[in-house]
């Protein structure tokens, strides 16, 4: 019997770094030491009041379905964010709650593309988006960027790639997998782009709060024509919790609302009450996540020149260096394969951020200090001896 599958499925491409994760994972349980340098997930806890906080939740039956859009304290704990944060005034209705980042973007690109339609993306890019907007039968539309320019998703060439089927410009700063990050300046020329009538810039800030330095910008601070996507996994280390939220227009967050409910029908209750905690009583603990990551980057950056990896490019923001490895190989996926095999060393093939990237490996710093250096003894030891 032949399985068939629908055309969005089966041009879904594998998520590689998690494949790599999970054949890391079947090495463990074999009794193998492995150095997780895949996984953009911080190896710490979340902070302790907001522990406390979901404890609480469900000890007081937090436990119950919600309103579509969130619960009311949450949304106002990030209407005071914005206004704090950005300077931005929003209305509590055009935010939002979702498990995370990723269903919010598969409902926005459903909501936005018809068959045909296109967004435009730099390459590399995060693994995940051209798979989003392919389901939604969109057309992924790269903007190549490069380790030399410093990985910088210029305006003029986003404006060369618009056409009339354009409905989106994506945007990810601090980016995932370069850490690069987009100059106010830049943002607004983008912003510009997104005229009335013209394409929407859906602006994906999962990253902000581990910059080092200065300040986030939101791309709401230059036009109304955006959604903002962001969340709880990495500034709080919440990736487990899957907890973020969608920010856009009133009439178009109804619209995805009734998706929303009619899919998801609410985001987890006690998770919610632990998000409230975390923006309200946990920016200590955020300012310390920044200088924890700080220093691992410097560690990461330092030990992968050591080893012979290419450095050209230092990231500002995230969690990640894109580390040149063209002169080891053309075949990052298969390299990536024979690292953690041979070496016990987890990173991301480049390939899975698109062509722009093959030949590099993604490393992820969220690890400690300690396990950063053992992981790269343990490569450089193995690069010398290949």
């Amino acid at each position: 019997m032949t399985t068939s599958f629908a055309r969005r499925v089966a041009e879904i491409e594998p998520f590689l770094a998690v494949e790599v994760g999970e054949r890391a994972g079947a090495l463990e349980r074999q009794g193998v030491d492995v150095v997780h340098l895949e996984f953009g997930e911080p190896d710490f806890e979340a902070p302790l009041v907001v522990r406390e906080a979901l404890e609480k939740a469900i000890k007081d039956g937090r436990t119950r379905y919600t309103h579509s859009l969130g619960i009311v304290e949450l949304r106002e704990a990030i209407v005071e964010h914005y206004a704090r944060t950005y300077g931005v005034s929003l209305d509590r209705d055009q935010i939002m709650v979702t498990a995370g980042t990723s269903p919010a973007m598969l409902l926005l690109f459903g909501h936005l593309l018809d068959p045909g339609d296109e967004v435009v993306l730099s390459n590399p890019y995060y693994a995940c988006y051209p798979n989003f907007i392919r389901y939604a039968d969109g057309i992924p539309v790269e903007v190549p960027v490069s380790e030399a320019d410093g990985f910088q998703y210029r305006p003029e060439a986003i404006q060369a790639r618009l056409t009339a089927r354009t409905r989106a410009i994506l945007v990810n700063s601090p980016a995932n997998p370069t850490g690069s990050v987009l100059a106010p300046e830049r943002m607004a020329a983008i912003a510009a782009v997104a005229r009335e009538g013209g394409p929407f810039v859906v602006s994906d800030e999962i990253y902000h709060g581990l910059t080092e330095g200065g300040r986030d910008r939101s791309m709401l601070e230059f036009t109304d024509r955006a959604f903002v996507l962001n969340g709880f996994s990495k500034a709080f280390a919440m990736t487990g919790w899957r907890l973020g939220w969608v920010i856009g227009p009133l009439d178009h967050v109804r619209a995805l609302q009734r998706l929303y409910g009619n899919f998801f029908i609410s985001t987890n209750e006690f998770v919610q009450w632990a998000g409230v905690a975390a923006l309200r009583e946990a920016g200590d603990e955020t300012v310390r996540f920044r200088r924890i990551f700080a220093e691992r980057r410097r560690a990461m950056v330092a030990g992968l020149r050591r080893i012979g990896l290419g450095v050209g490019f230092e990231p500002e923001g995230a969690f990640y260096v894109l580390a040149n490895a063209r002169h080891f190989t053309d075949d990052s996926v298969r390299f990536a394969y024979e690292i953690l095999e041979r070496a016990h060393v987890a990173v991301t093939p480049g390939a899975a951020f698109g062509s722009n990237a093959e030949g590099y490996l993604r490393f992820s710093y969220a690890s400690s200090v300690e396990r950063i250096e053992e992981g790269l003894r343990r490569l450089g030891a193995y690069l010398r001896q290949r």
